[in-house]
């Protein structure tokens, strides 16, 4: 279904994250994929060691979390550039990420045809690569946290499930199918459709109240996509994610539909997610 296709079926609205917040994948992703494709596109093997444990610490454990590939990956160049090798075109990587109407492969083609860079082509490169690596890895190591089928289930009861992620639209649809978590989801909305405060706000355009809109997430990046439509924010917690989902069904959602989310409860769950990722 897409986005203009899409109906409101019910007065709540809970907007779900994929990789590191329902999907146990995003470690794996970058330990396997966006790091190691970065290091054999611009042949940095020498100092593999160090920029990928960089690479894992930006993306994965601090308040960079989650940021978007591009932009992460502009932030590597530009400390490799520094500190390791000079990599060519990185001023211009920089200024497309700064710039760009749409941080994504389809935007990175029309910068390319506008006449962009040799940089521009290996982000590119790199990004599909990406993108096969992590089609390529093996259904056994992507899997849901403990509690999201249960938590899904029991949200889908009373609310609308959307599906907001920044992931490739592919493997979020083959991931969540895997594990029936698709069958509690009414619309899902990737890479492909825009930024997740983008997607969030398209959703609100059908007709739900602010405050009767949840987004769930995992990083920085989904907590500033509730921020930017004024709804509220409930976070999975690195490294706590079991216990995270379950207190999303056992008191987030129902507090949603009772009208008691907001304030103190809110505060306590914003409070936790910044102290979690210091």
């Amino acid at each position: 279904m897409t986005l203009q296709e899409f109906k409101k079926t019910k007065d709540y609205l809970i907007c779900v994250d994929s990789d590191g917040c329902a999907m146990d994948t995003m470690d794996i992703k970058h330990f396997r994929c966006f790091g190691p494709c970065m290091v054999e596109e611009w042949g940095l093997e020498k100092w593999a060691g160090p920029i990928l444990e960089r690479w894992n610490e930006v993306n994965l454990y601090t308040m960079t979390r989650g940021i978007n590939r591009f932009k992460g990956l502009a932030l590597a160049l530009r400390e490799i550039d520094g500190r390791y090798t000079k990599i060519d075109g990185v001023d211009e990587l920089e200024r497309w990420v700064a710039n760009a109407p749409a941080l994504s492969n389809d935007g990175l083609k029309a910068a390319i045809e506008a006449g962009g860079g040799e940089v521009l082509k290996k982000a590119l490169s790199w990004s599909k690569k990406v993108n096969e690596s992590i089609n390529a890895l093996p259904f056994e190591v992507k899997k849901p946290f403990e509690g999201v089928l249960e938590g899904l289930r029991y949200a889908h009861e009373s609310a609308d499930i959307a599906i907001v992620s920044s992931a490739n639209l592919q493997a979020v649809e083959e991931e969540w199918a895997l594990y029936g978590l698709l069958d509690h989801v009414d619309i899902l909305l990737a890479q492909n459709v825009g930024s997740k405060a983008f997607c969030i706000a398209e959703l609100l355009k059908k007709g739900y109240d602010r405050d009767k809109v949840l987004m769930t997430g995992d990083a920085p990046g989904d907590l500033d996509a509730a921020r930017a439509n004024g709804v509220f924010y409930y976070p999975i917690l690195v490294r706590h994610e079991g216990e995270s989902w379950a207190e999303f069904r056992e008191t987030a959602v129902d507090r949603l539909i009772g009208g008691s989310y907001g304030g103190a409860y809110q505060q306590e769950k914003l409070d936790a997610f910044l102290d979690n990722l210091k």
